[in-house]
This record gives C-alpha cells, sequence and structure tokens, in this order.
C-alpha cells in the first residue's frame, strides 16, 4: 500500500495532479460473511459469461449511435453470436493482467503490470495505445498513463478492462480498489482510473448484493466524492429516482449536462465520445432500469450508444455474478460451450482456465484480507472480512492542456 503521495501543479490547465493515490490504512469492516466455493465458482463464471456475452450482444452497434440514443432494431440473439467475444480487447487485455498474478502473485507492483502490458503484441487504442507507447519509450506507470504524457487519460480504457479485480475481490471493495489503482495507472489517470474502480467495485460487491440500485451507490461510494466520474453517477441515481420508469428521460438529462464533456483528442466538440464518464453513466443506467433483467440490462446499454459493445460488458458482468452461471438463461449462454476451452486472441487463458485462475485469486485475496477457506457442515466456504467501499484519499483530475510535446526534455 503506498505511504505517501506528492501533489505536483504542472501549470496550464492541470488543475490537480497527483503520482500516485493513497489508498487508507484502515477500511470500514463488517462482520465476516461465508461463501461456498461451489457458490463463488458459479458467480465467477457468471460474471465472465456475462461479461463475454455482452461484448458479442453490442459488437454489431458499437459507436453507430453518438450523442444520440440508438433507435434502430436490435437483432435477435444467437448462441453462436458469443464467439465474437474472443477477439475483443475487453477480454484480451484484462488477461495480460490475470497472467501477472499468476505468475507474481497478490504483490506484483505497478511496474509488474506496466512491463506486462509493454511486451503485449495485440492490436490497442486510445488510452491503451498512448499507455503503450508510453511504457516502450521508458515512461513508466503512474506516468504512463498521466496527462502530461497521455492526452487519452480519461478514456474508457481501464474501465473496460477492471472486470477481472472485482471477479478476484468478492465482498473486497476496498481490496478492488487497491489493485484498480496499480493497474489503472498503467494507461489512464483521474476519472480514467475511476472508472475502472467504479466497475471492479459493482463486481466486488455483486457477491453479496442484488439490488442493482445499491450495487451503482455502492459503486460510486469508492470514488473521491468530488471527481466528475462521482457527480455524473450521483445525477444518474438522482434522474432515476425522479424517472424511475423512462430510461430515456434520465439519458436526455445525462447528455444534456455532461454529453459535451470529452478530453480525448478524437472526440473534443465532436458527437464520438470515448470518454470514461459519459459511458460510466450508460452502464449504470442500463444496471438501475434493468432491474435485474438480463436482456433488458443488455438492450438499455446498447440504445444509450457510443461505446455500445463494451457499455453492455461492463453492466451485464456485474449482473452476471449476482445471476451467477447458473442463473443465466441456456438462451444466452448456450453458445460458451463450443468456445469454453478455447483461447482468447493473444492469451494463454480459455473461459475454463481463466475462471478457474479467478477461483484462485478470488481465495488468496479473501485470505489476505483476513479470511480463510474453511469447512462448515461439510461444506467448504470461503470466509471473507467484508469491506465497505471507501474512495481514495487524494482527488486527480486535470483539464485539457494537453501533453508535452515529444522533443521536451522531460520525455527523456
Amino acid at each position: 500500500m503506498l505511504k505517501a503521495a506528492k501533489t505536483l501543479l504542472l501549470g496550464g490547465a492541470v488543475t490537480v495532479v497527483v503520482l500516485a493515490v493513497v489508498l487508507p490504512t484502515s477500511r470500514g469492516q463488517e462482520a465476516k460473511r461465508s461463501l461456498p466455493l461451489s457458490l463463488l465458482e458459479d458467480k465467477v463464471r457468471g460474471g465472465w459469461a456475462a461479461q463475454m456475452i455482452g461484448v458479442s450482444y453490442g459488437s454489431a452497434y458499437e459507436f453507430k449511435a453518438q450523442g444520440k440514443m440508438y433507435t434502430d432494431p436490435i437483432r435477435e440473439w444467437k448462441p453462436e453470436y458469443v464467439r465474437n467475444s474472443i477477439g475483443q480487447d475487453d477480454l484480451y487485455v484484462e488477461m495480460t493482467f490475470m497472467k501477472v498474478l499468476e505468475e507474481k502473485g497478490l504483490g506484483a507492483g505497478m511496474e509488474d503490470f506496466g512491463l506486462a502490458f509493454r511486451d503485449s503484441q495485440y492490436g490497442l487504442w486510445h488510452a491503451n495505445r498512448a499507455g503503450r507507447d508510453n511504457l516502450r519509450k521508458g515512461i513508466m506507470p503512474p506516468w504512463s498513463g498521466h496527462p502530461k504524457y497521455n492526452e487519452h487519460a480519461d478514456d474508457i480504457d481501464f474501465q473496460i478492462e477492471s472486470d477481472f479485480i472485482g471477479l478476484i475481490c468478492p465482498g473486497l471493495p476496498g481490496a478492488s480498489n487497491e489493485l484498480a489503482d496499480k493497474v489503472g495507472h498503467v494507461m489512464n489517470f483521474g476519472d480514467g482510473v475511476y472508472g475502472g474502480m467504479f466497475v471492479a467495485s459493482m463486481y466486488a460487491q455483486a457477491f453479496f448484493e442484488s439490488d442493482p440500485v445499491k450495487l451503482v451507490q455502492g459503486g460510486v461510494q469508492s470514488l473521491p466524492y468530488r471527481s466528475r466520474y462521482a457527480a455524473v453517477i450521483r445525477d444518474v441515481l438522482r434522474w432515476h429516482e425522479q424517472f424511475p420508469q423512462d430510461w430515456t428521460q434520465c439519458w436526455q438529462r445525462v447528455e444534456d449536462k455532461w454529453g459535451k464533456e470529452d478530453l480525448c483528442p478524437d472526440g473534443r466538440n465532436r458527437p464520438f465520445n470515448i470518454d470514461a464518464k459519459i459511458n460510466g453513466a450508460y452502464v449504470a443506467i442500463a444496471l438501475l432500469y434493468g432491474q435485474g433483467d438480463f436482456a433488458k440490462t443488455l438492450e438499455i446499454a446498447v440504445r444509450c450508444g457510443q461505446d455500445s459493445d463494451c457499455n453492455p460488458a461492463s453492466a451485464a458482468g456485474p449482473l452476471g455474478v449476482v445471476l451467477g452461471w447458473s442463473g443465466i438463461e441456456d438462451k444466452w449462454k448456450s453458445g460458451i460451450e463450443a468456445i469454453r476451452s478455447e483461447k482468447f486472441s493473444f492469451t494463454d487463458y480459455s473461459f475454463e482456465s481463466v475462471s478457474a485462475l479467478t477461483l484462485r485469486l478470488a481465495q488468496d485475496v479473501a485470505k489476505a484480507n483476513g479470511g480463510a477457506v474453511q469447512e462448515q457442515d461439510g461444506r467448504q466456504m470461503l470466509v471473507i472480512v467484508a469491506q465497505q467501499p471507501q474512495p481514495p484519499l487524494v482527488l486527480e483530475q486535470w483539464d485539457a492542456a494537453g501533453p508535452l510535446p515529444e522533443d521536451h526534455p522531460e520525455w527523456q
């Protein structure tokens, strides 16, 4: 855990810049909770399956609607569509970091994740691409994701690849924030990191919480209150309470207030918006108005527009943990059987092997946070010292000053 942080003002339009997030050394804790290992496995498999289904469901609509709702018909789901997930960056990027944890354990540091990412060979875009380019120039995290060197720092990238963090932190949103701090700064900063913390926290809490409203509330509690990302999600919660039956009313208010905020150079003053905050709002809208219905959650996430393959994956994933593999209808998951042992592109992992690794890591994380595996009434149980979500202590925010020119001495 980081013990201190340095505040560095860079001038220009950068308002607050810190070298690292400082996380609380003591977290509010509840009584111990127990989860049968068989149920833990079911929920882990449900989370991975739902993410695969979500990204495949939305793949045909990615950025088809920019700054507007998607109103055309959505194709009827066919089981074979889930094969699309094998080649999706949402999945293969996060497995790079799973590999680090498998090889180096929970003590892996920010540099370990950065080096593994540097050496990857798959195609990347936006913050991921800029972060990896920085790493290959010798700019290590947290600077590889910093807006001083990475003008995509608030983009969606870490948000769409943080799922594994929540899956290995059952009931432990504090632990998920600590790991998200390490991984997220490889390619993102500020709200770009907070998007991953938000999604991972919802996954972590979904092992014991089924109410989508409480999942979203818990997710935003894992973020600094004064961050713009947290403000967006609080707005979504408020407008959902005001218009509980009409997601389009909520969407329109989000669009009116936040739709033009995109610091990505490809989205400034354009309908295209890959900012983590607006797409995170769509994830929250889908979960809140989906009301636990898998099909409804997927459809709303697509109809919100913008990055509408990543957003259904981020919304369906926590819901998949709630439902578990056994609770996802066969019409959605039946296609996974044909590819369950097929490796995701650029990885050593299949659905089966990554689920098994996740199950092992979840037990390791629980034990590292005071838990244990015990036998109770003839069943193997994972005992978890439950954690309340708490935000990082240091706020990271920036404005569009742009990165240093590449001939600047500090690039050396």
